[in-house]
């Protein structure tokens, strides 16, 4: 059975060994003194922490470039995120195919999220649409958002909502790069 050193994580995440217990500590008493923690055994408690242990339902608005490219990346399906519906606005992507999925109308969201059991929305929507689609995901029940628009969307406090800024991520390595720092 493999297994990791306190101090060892410790180095891979740039903290201490002690800090490494202590915070392990909080999800059980699952280390050895003197042998470490049981490599398995630790990446399903921190998997089942993170909520990765099962698999989430996910609804991708927007069928576009940056849509398409989200749809395609195999570490979703890899890591739990199984993307079961999209939707799109464009008549001539509506009824076509992405994977296995039929590209469902703007109009048709709503019933297309209750219907999935969708608990994930990925919005990859031009930003003036952004606040409305976030609006009528939380209508249909989504709690948590991935917005990809370049857009400050407001939700209800019992909303989960993650923003995605190429921008900001670029301007932050711009930073870096101005003075010579890297990552």
């Amino acid at each position: 059975m493999a297994t990791v050193s306190s101090a060892a994580l410790a180095e891979r995440g740039g903290t201490t060994a002690a800090q490494v217990r202590k915070d392990l500590s909080y999800l059980g008493s699952f280390g050895k003194r003197g042998l470490g923690y049981s490599v398995p055994e630790l990446t399903q408690v921190l998997r089942r922490v993170l909520g990765l242990d099962s698999t989430w339902r996910v609804a991708l608005v927007g069928a576009g470039r940056i849509g398409t490219a989200l749809f395609e990346y195999e570490p979703f399906r890899k890591r739990g995120f199984a993307i079961t519906t999209v939707v799109d606005s464009d008549p001539a992507k509506v009824g076509s195919r992405m994977g296995n999925v039929v590209v469902r109308g703007d109009d048709e969201m709503e019933q297309a999220l209750r219907e999935s059991g969708t608990e994930l929305v990925i919005l990859a929507v031009p930003a003036p649409v952004a606040q409305n689609v976030a609006d009528r995901a939380v209508a249909a029940g989504v709690k948590a958002i991935l917005n990809f628009a370049p857009a400050q969307l407001r939700v209800p406090v019992d909303v989960t909502l993650g923003n995605v800024s190429m921008l900001l991520e670029l301007e932050g390595l711009s930073y870096a790069l101005a003075r010579g720092k890297k990552g």
